[in-house]
This record gives C-alpha cells, structure tokens and sequence, in this order.
C-alpha cells in the first residue's frame, strides 16, 4: 500500500467533513495517511471525530512565521539551487495573482517545512485538497524535490479564479487532479490541453454509514425545511429569507432552520427583523455532525438555493437520510438531484421561483415526499459510496507512486 501524506489549508474544520471522511475511509483500506495542515490546531471543533483529527495533524504554522525560518535555511543549505528554482516558480505564481508576492515567499517557506515533514515520514505522494494556496505550496514542495502530487478541486473559488489561481501551471504539475463532479471535470478541461485531458479524474465526494444508518424515519407534519451551510454570500441565504416573506405573505405556512453560521449571519438576522420573521426562522450557529442529521430528520426536505457551488456534500447527506432536496441548477447540482424524482430545481437568484418551489414541497402529501425520499437515498448510495469512491483514489495513488518508483 502507498504511503500517502494530504496537505490542507485548514484542518479539521467543520465544512471539511468530506475530507476526514476520505482519509479514514483510505485508512480503513490499509494506506498511511500522514495529515498535514496550515492552521486549525486551536479553532473550536463541534464534531468529537475532527477532535481526534486534530492530534492526529501536523500544523505548518503552529510557531508562527517565525518558525518556518530554519527549515528555510535547512533546506536551502542542503540543496541551494533547486531552492533558487522553487524560488523563481513561487514568484511567477504570485504574478497576476489575488495574493501579493510576500504572501508567495511565505508558500515557499511552508514548503520548506513539510518537504523536511515529508521525507521524515517517508511519504511518496502527497494530496492536497482545494487548486488555491494549498496546492500551490505543494507544488513547492515538489519543486524542491518533494514527491509527486495531486489536488482535488472543489469549487466555485477554482471556477470563479482560474488565472489567478495559475490553476493551469498546477494542473500542468501535478500527476494528477481530482473532480468531484463531471460538471467540475468540464471547468478543468477548460485550462488543459486536450494531451493533457487524462490526467483529470472524476471521484465524488463520499458518504460514510456511521451517518446514514439509521432506521427510516417518515417526513414530518411540521411544515418545516432546513437549509445547511455556511452563511455566505454564494450559499444563497438572503434570497431563501425574502422567500420566506413571500410565503407569509401569501399565507403558506413554513418554519425554516438555517444550520450553520458564518461572515454573513448578521446580514440575515437583519434581514430576518425586518421582515418579521424571527418566529419562522431558526439558526443554530456551527453545529457536529449528529446535529445536523437531527435537524435534516426533523425537517421535510432540505432546501439550498447555492449561486455557486461544486457539489454540496449536504446534499447527499439529505438524500442518504431520504430526505428530498430543493435547489438549484448550478454546477454539479442537478447530476445528483433529479426533478420531479429527487426534489426540485429551481433558477438561481430567482427569488419567486425559489418561493413557489418551496410551497410546492410544503404542500405535497406525505406520502409523496417519502417516496421521493427513498428514491433520493438509493440514488446517492450509488453513486457517492465514501468507501467505492475511496477505493478510486487508492487505485490513482497506486498507480502514479509505481510510476515513481
């Protein structure tokens, strides 16, 4: 089996879930995994899993600045002109780059740091998640004669920045990058040539039974829905309020649990006082994964109306839990969910399409949203097993750490 190290910008934290979730299932297949992270190893955790992931990771930047200074100097007295090399590539990505060119010399320290935590703990392929700093300081690492890489890309920061990500020069780079979506895989193919269209493959995000194996559990009277995520501008969350007062408005009744928080909770709480609607809406703030499977079975489907997405992993964690979804046609949304079968697509940004969609879910019998339910849940476990989609990248892994060999 390979000896494998991921590299994250920040690790564990509660929207990466899916990555913890991809490490433990490539373990539970007999890889080494060594995990690697710039930050997290002081930021409040809900889930007791990320609390175990967290002594289980290495932090670049646990010292400060201040302590990449001598694994610089280490490793550019061992091997001054490949540092001089991976000097040069750190300043032309910072060209045209969203980050100024100090911060690029700061990527290459980090990759001093874990190119000297790399080869301590023997590591013959490193992975990194997300295409923007994360990878880029493995792409140093490599170039300072670290082993080879691959990134998976997420999106939308990927989709929205391309250029100024250099996404192509890491693509270009690495053995090989990961989508999670085929709709992501298109994006990709987008800054590579053609020759170079192989190295893209698609692995979906997966979901573990420690979360979806619980007894069936029927949709709810209450007129409820529950919209999971970080509150932000592209989760959609200000559209999904002023939905909400159309539906008072117009006297349809709905109780709406926001599970998450973020940058822009005060913007929807403001936004909630002034419609007058603190009585139909609940936010949770951050909460562990048990929660939010509470709240998804609590609720009668989940609705996520995303201006910009990859492919929510909420979405399928809703679906594993037979529960419908409501959301919108962007990215890789609707390769998951399936109009009229699933749940509903909607316009995104359409606030009173978005608010119809809703009534329609809240007035459909019960009986009909649990038999979209079921079709939900065995349309997911096809097709985002944590264990079959590990097994994906176990084979990837495999097989570029022989061609190194």
């Amino acid at each position: 089996m390979p000896n494998i190290a991921y590299f994250i910008n920040q690790y564990p934290k509660v929207s990466h879930s899916f990555i913890r979730r991809e490490i433990l299932a490539l373990e539970a297949q007999g890889v080494q995994v060594h995990r690697f992270a710039l930050r997290g190893w002081a930021d409040a955790v809900a889930d007791p899993l990320d609390e175990q992931e967290r002594a289980r990771t290495r932090f670049v930047l646990q010292r400060g600045l201040a302590g990449l200074i001598v694994p610089m100097l280490r490793v550019f007295a061992a091997q001054p002109l490949r540092w001089l090399q991976a000097l040069a590539l750190a300043l032309r990505l910072s060209r045209g780059a969203d980050r100024p060119w100090p911060l690029h010399l700061v990527y290459l320290a980090e990759a001093c740091q874990l190119l000297l935590w790399l080869r301590e703990c023997g590591a013959e392929h490193v992975h990194a998640h997300f295409g923007s700093n994360s990878t880029e300081v493995v792409m140093l690492a490599h170039a300072l004669g670290g082993p080879g890489y691959s990134f998976t890309v997420h999106g939308p920061e990927e989709f929205d920045k391309p250029q100024a990500l250099h996404l192509a020069a890491k693509m270009q780079a690495a053995r090989f990058v990961v989508a999670i979506s085929s709709y992501g895989r298109s994006q990709l193919y987008r800054w590579l040539p053609v020759a170079a269209w192989h190295k893209v493959q698609v692995v979906h995000c997966g979901l573990d039974q420690g979360f979806h194996a619980v007894p069936a559990q029927p949709v709810p009277q209450a007129p409820r829905l529950v919209c999971v995520g970080r509150l932000c501008e592209q989760k959609g969350q200000l559209l999904l309020v002023q939905a909400l007062a159309l539906l008072k408005e117009h006297g349809v009744a709905c109780e709406l649990v926001l599970a998450g928080d973020g940058e822009m909770r005060p913007q929807v709480e403001t936004e909630l006082a002034r419609h007058g609607l603190q009585a139909q809406c609940r936010i949770t703030g951050w909460i562990a994964s048990e929660q939010v499977r509470a709240e998804l079975l609590a609720a009668r489907a989940l609705v996520l109306p995303s201006f910009a997405e990859g492919l929510p992993v909420v979405i399928m964690e809703a679906m594993a839990l037979r529960r419908p979804v409501l959301s919108t046609y962007v990215a890789g949304i609707p390769e998951l969910v399936q109009p009229g079968r699933t749940g509903w697509l909607f316009p995104a940004g359409d606030v009173q399409a978005l608010a119809d969609t809703m009534a329609e879910c809240l007035q459909s019998p019960l009986d009909q949203l649990d038999a979209m339910g079921e079709a939900a849940r065995t349309r997911v476990l096809q097709r985002h097993d944590v264990d079959t989609e590990a097994g994906k990248l176990l084979a990837l892994f495999e097989d570029h750490v022989r061609r190194q060999t």
